[in-house]
């Protein structure tokens, strides 16, 4: 009786031993004797101990953080940049057995391609053209990472810090970046100011009545400031009328 209730306890552990669960967006890579067999699940799943195993592989997004890397840029400038990289595992047979340590292995990849991308790019590029090179870090590491059976399907450059020398560089830079704008801006505005009061001063010589009515106004303007004396030079183009009409009637 106590061999039976020993055989049977020593089946029922093998039972439990042998039975899976696994996940919706869980597989399981089975190997058996050591050598793959096949990839299950999800569900319910039988592994005979002793003469199959099995590896969990977790085919959601993972989100990884590259840490920080020490850049120098084309134009020379030391930056320290950091990323974030998305990626997912599409070939649970690649992945455990391409592979060694699938995530040691991504995020590696990922420093050196980003320390290259960057090296190769001036610091104004960094700072302007980002979703350009987030694109080309993106291609690289999913070229890369195929045979693994890994889909990175973005990469994000979070932060380029400088250092505050060459933050107090590129502010004097833009300072006279400003200026330089201001100054262009002003003598364009200087240029059409001299356009237009030379095309009004041809139209006042070319009509004598219009010269003579702008002095006429010019003196109403003046008569209105509230001074005593005024003193205004008169031109002969405007009496040669009057001095016409006098000399008719004598």
């Amino acid at each position: 009786m106590l061999a039976i209730i020993i055989a049977a306890a020593i089946l029922v552990a093998l039972i439990v031993a042998s039975v899976r669960i696994l996940a919706e967006y869980e597989r399981g890579v089975i190997f058996l004797l050591g050598r793959f067999w096949k990839v299950k699940g999800p569900g319910l799943i039988i592994v005979i101990p002793f003469i199959q195993k099995m590896v969990r592989v977790d085919l959601r997004v993972i989100v990884m953080d590259v840490p920080t890397q020490d850049v120098i840029s084309r134009d020379n400038v030391s930056v320290k940049v950091n990323a974030v990289v998305y990626f997912r595992i599409i070939d649970p047979e690649r992945a455990i057995i391409q592979v060694a340590n699938v995530f040691e292995a991504t995020s590696q990849l990922a420093q050196t391609t980003l320390r290259s991308v960057l090296g190769q790019h001036e610091l104004d590029e960094m700072l302007s053209e980002r979703d350009k090179l987030n694109g080309d870090i993106q291609a690289i590491l999913d070229q890369h990472t195929d045979a693994w059976g890994i889909k990175v399907s973005n990469v994000e450059i979070k932060h380029v810090d400088l250092d505050e020398s060459m933050i107090r560089a590129i502010a004097a830079q833009a300072e006279a970046e400003r200026a330089r704008r201001a100054k262009v801006i002003h003598a364009e505005g200087e240029a059409q100011a001299a356009s237009q009061l030379a095309e009004a001063a041809a139209t006042l010589s070319e009509q004598g009545q219009a010269l003579q009515l702008r002095y006429l106004q010019t003196l109403t303007e003046v008569s209105n400031e509230g001074s005593n004396t005024i003193v205004f030079p008169l031109p002969i183009d405007l009496l040669k009328p009057l001095m016409g009409m006098a000399g008719k009637q004598s």
